[in-house]
């Protein structure tokens, strides 16, 4: 019976083992967690979502400080299009970051960063193209192009030296929107060098509409897997959501994927960047508990725990000291929502805000709970403790569980 170790996955010149952890936004995906997969010989990721904060909490910058000192004349204007990010901090907050990570590196693997391009900041094509180079400079070894079709994402970077040097991919839902991308990238001559295929039953921003229930992720990596196949590209494919066990990734090893990409079961590791609170809460979650809905600005469906304490608090914008949703015409769907609510109840002194949530804020405070479908099983992966607690795992426990396991396992900690 064949388990995950029997298989490899070959990047260039790295043979690794087939295990990649999401990139989880707003340092939940942290340094820490991607250290140690690198040391087991997978690939983790950190993320550049809200770069400034991540930067602030770990590396005593005040970034997010100098944002509002400098845009506080406009916290009540509903034109929010003179907010922009200093380009030069941003290299400087992705710098510190990514160089943070690299220096701690250790072991066979290797250390990626994902870059969302819905992630707009009031300048999309400038900071995404700065933020890129930033984590090429300092040395990460690649790029998960995210959150969006990214189909001039290639172009922006084709320049640069490690352009071909640095391990480039990109996540997908269908074969269409692979199909869309390889097409506008065709003419920087180079192809990505893995596809992440992510399925209806991933956390975070889906990559379908409402009706995610109706696909099926084994379904769609078959498309892909068939397309290429078609095409005469090798490609490695990496499927994502809801792969639970070691069984689960075998099972697409088997069928043909390069590796996996896991995220839900990291989410309860010490490792994680989430709170150990809130790490309590998705032991705690059942089925019922988690929820699709379209409360978030970027226009994606998002999943998450109902309990989120970000779901309908209608907070003031803080664009002036955050920023990151602001499309290229400095809007964001939450401003607009908000100052309905605001002005549909003068008196009030709190509104409440159910159609969209302020995204930078909750996430910046983990008070949006984004999660994958299977969050419900994860107490099944450790033990309760006498205070009614769940245990935390370490992230080499639940990695190896992967690598090993089989038939349906799972190893409890000890």
């Amino acid at each position: 019976m064949k388990r995950v170790d029997d298989f490899r996955l070959r990047l260039g010149k790295h043979e690794l083992v087939p295990i990649m952890i999401g990139g989880m936004g707003v340092d939940i995906s942290s340094a820490d967690l991607a250290v140690e997969v690198a040391r087991l010989g997978g690939v983790g990721h950190i993320s550049d979502a809200m770069i400034k904060t991540v930067s602030d909490r770990r590396y005593q910058t005040k970034f997010v400080k100098q944002k509002l000192a400098l845009y506080k004349y406009n916290v009540e204007n509903e034109d929010k299009s003179p907010v922009k990010f200093d380009l030069g901090k941003l290299i400087e907050a992705t710098r510190l970051h990514v160089e943070a990570a690299m220096s701690r590196k250790s072991g066979d693997g290797m250390i990626f960063i994902n870059c969302m391009e819905k992630l707009t900041m009031n300048a999309p094509k400038e900071t995404l193209k700065v933020r890129m180079e930033a984590a090429m400079d300092a040395g990460i070894e690649g790029i998960t192009l995210a959150a969006g079709l990214h189909l001039g994402s290639f172009a922006l970077i084709e320049d640069h030296p490690r352009f071909r040097d640095v391990q480039l991919g990109i996540i997908v839902s269908s074969v269409r929107a692979l199909q869309l991308f390889l097409k506008k990238s065709s003419r920087t001559g180079r192809l990505p060098d893995y596809i992440v295929v992510e399925g209806p039953l991933a956390g975070g921003h889906l990559g379908f509409g409402m009706d995610w229930a109706q696909y099926d992720l084994a379904t769609i990596v078959a498309e892909v897997l068939h397309y290429l196949k078609s095409e005469h590209l090798d490609i490695p494919v990496i499927p994502a959501g809801g792969i639970f066990t070691g069984s689960d990734a075998t099972a697409f090893l088997e069928s043909g994927a390069a590796a996996v990409q896991v995220a839900t079961r990291f989410t309860v590791s010490e490792e994680c960047g989430l709170p150990d609170n809130v790490k309590q809460e998705y032991f705690k979650a059942s089925e019922e508990d988690i929820e699709v809905n379209q409360i978030s600005p970027t226009g994606y469906p998002m999943r998450m725990i109902k309990a989120s304490p970000g779901i309908g608090a209608g907070i003031r914008p803080n664009c002036e000291a955050y920023g990151y949703l602001l499309d290229a015409n400095g809007k964001c769907a939450y401003v607009s929502s908000y100052n309905r609510e605001v002005a549909a109840h003068p008196e009030a002194r709190k509104v409440s805000v159910m159609d969209k949530t302020c995204l930078c804020t909750h996430m910046r405070n983990f008070d949006i709970w984004t999660c994958g479908q299977l969050t419900y099983r994860l107490k099944d992966t450790t033990r309760r403790m006498e205070d009614g607690s769940y245990r935390l795992l370490s992230a080499e426990h639940i990695f190896k569980d992967y690598q090993f396991s089989t038939e349906q396992k799972i190893a409890l900690p000890e």
